[in-house]
């Protein structure tokens, strides 16, 4: 069993021991958790009008008011645990699913109901903006959303979805 394959079952693990799990998935074809699909890397590695995948959860408990999404990279310290944007999208009514639109990358103009946390953590590296696709040059890094179910500052139910290497 490779090492990542390894923590995310024990961080899965974890989160049914410790809270509620959501239900994502992607609701774009072209993302299939296995490798980042072609032009949805940053610009500096030839994404074209790169963008977060659009997004279907369930599962979402009662009281959940929003949704809070954690862009990563797995293999770069800096850029883990949220480095690549931190953003909230709000629910503006009580839902068990909802399907979260996709963000442009490289930009802090964001869609309605988005707001941004945190915007990536590198903008010197490649253009500033709430989220940074991935951008390791091809080098197989491992990118994932932590997607969190929230009621103001109270996480309600989290899940790791992967979006897959680049």
């Amino acid at each position: 069993m490779k090492l990542r394959t390894f923590l995310v079952s024990l961080s899965t693990v974890f989160l049914a021991s410790n809270a509620l799990a959501l239900e994502a998935s992607f609701s774009d074809n072209a993302w299939d958790g296995i490798d980042v699909p072609e032009g949805q890397q940053c610009q500096k590695f030839g994404g074209n009008n790169p963008a977060t995948p659009k997004l279907m959860i369930k599962d979402i408990p009662t009281g959940t008011n929003a949704i809070i999404l954690e862009y990563s990279d797995r293999d770069s310290e800096k850029m883990n645990n949220g480095g690549h944007g931190r953003m909230v999208y709000t629910l503006h009514a009580p839902a068990s699913e909802v399907e979260i639109p996709s963000v442009p990358g490289h930009t802090f103009d964001l869609p309605a109901d988005f707001k941004s946390i945190e915007a990536h953590r590198s903008p010197g590296w490649d253009k500033e903006g709430a989220y940074m696709p991935p951008c390791s040059g091809g080098k197989g890094h491992a990118y994932y959303v932590t997607i969190k179910a929230a009621d103001g500052e109270k996480v309600l139910a989290e899940t790791v979805l992967e979006m897959g290497n680049f």
